[in-house]
């Protein structure tokens, strides 16, 4: 019996700048697609293994991370993300990140796109912060007015976007970073976005920054802690800790903690990895930001709450085959004809 010839899969190519052109505006969307990826991801409907680390013995800054993954309910597909981290980068005017992601059908397994993922990268990870951050401090009874920004690159800059689309409204920006020069164009953007009725102020100090908000975003390309004393935290603020390696575990252990997976976040020398290896347990962590959803976890307005989310591969697939689908639906997919060609067993 000769087997049923499917039709032949095609493969279709989506631009930066188609990808902008989906997302952009549309930071609702995409925050409510991170949240049904998270929940699809509590209940374990997706796969998300380690991602893997390319490093360069000659560049020890620099490496290019590979992100597996799959996605059940909905979304259902399967894919990778490749991103690197070039921090030299900078100096040359081209940004530190850039990634490309392959989707899979899940059906035969086939490769059926391709996107330019960097774009999809910074929104899935503001969209990750910003609904942590909405529903943190819904929990907590308390919104934050002050916020300060430690590290001011294009993450930071998306942080801020998605920040004000899911509703939180400042009445003061802080700003620091070890470059004046990117302080001061971060500040330019932020007077540009927010507003004249906005003060924002370039703080030298870190402490300064951390006192004056209360809420704090940490998007930096540190390796390392740099911010030890749990004392610039008295004033219980809200820290989304999205680069995962500024605080030292001092700071952590005197904390509220929840990460979007606990065994994603505590590895490779993360605050909360370093916080584990310290004291010998994770009782430290009260849960994830799937618990927070669910009401499983409460938490609290007397101490501060720190958010560290691990960035999943999950959350990439959910972001690119909603920007998939739009393109799609728009008729504008770019194919490549003829990308698959040995399709006969027997030629």
């Amino acid at each position: 019996m000769t087997p049923q010839v499917s039709q032949v899969p095609s493969f279709s190519v989506i631009s930066g700048a188609q990808v902008h052109q989906v997302l952009d505006g549309a930071e609702d969307e995409v925050v409510s697609t991170v949240e049904a990826a998270y929940r699809l991801h509590g209940e374990a409907r997706t796969v998300n293994p380690d991602s893997y680390f390319l490093r360069f013995p000659d560049r020890p800054s620099s490496r290019i991370i590979a992100l597996p993954a799959s996605v059940g309910g909905d979304v259902d597909v399967h894919g990778i993300k490749w991103i690197s981290s070039f921090p030299e980068n900078v100096a040359t005017g081209l940004p530190r990140a850039s990634a490309v992601l392959v989707l899979n059908d899940a059906a035969n397994g086939y490769p059926f796109a391709c996107l330019e993922s960097s774009i999809i990268s910074a929104a899935r990870t503001a969209a990750s912060a910003a609904l942590a951050a909405d529903r943190i401090s819904r929990a907590r009874g308390t919104r934050p007015t002050r916020v300060g920004f430690f590290g001011t690159g294009l993450i930071a800059r998306y942080l801020h976007t998605y920040l004000a689309a899911t509703g939180f409204a400042f009445d003061a920006v802080g700003v620091h970073d070890l470059s004046a020069e990117h302080a001061e164009g971060f500040t330019g953007y932020l007077r540009r976005a927010a507003g004249d009725g906005v003060e924002v102020t370039v703080y030298d100090k870190p402490e300064d920054l951390i006192r004056s908000s209360d809420l704090v975003v940490f998007a930096t390309v540190a390796g390392e802690p740099h911010v030890s004393d749990p004392g610039w935290f008295t004033h219980n603020p809200l820290v989304l800790h999205v680069s995962l390696r500024d605080l030292a575990p001092e700071v952590i252990l005197t904390a509220w903690n929840a990460v979007d997976d606990i065994d994603h976040c505590l590895k490779a020398g993360t605050s909360p990895h370093l916080a584990e290896q310290l004291t010998g347990s994770r009782e430290f962590l009260a849960g994830t930001l799937y618990d927070v959803l669910t009401g499983a976890i409460t938490p609290p307005a007397d101490r501060p709450v720190v958010f560290s989310p691990f960035g999943l591969g999950v959350l990439d697939l959910a972001v690119a085959k909603y920007v998939y689908d739009r393109v799609r639906d728009t008729g504008e997919l770019h194919t490549v004809p003829g990308f698959f060609h040995e399709l006969k067993r027997y030629g």
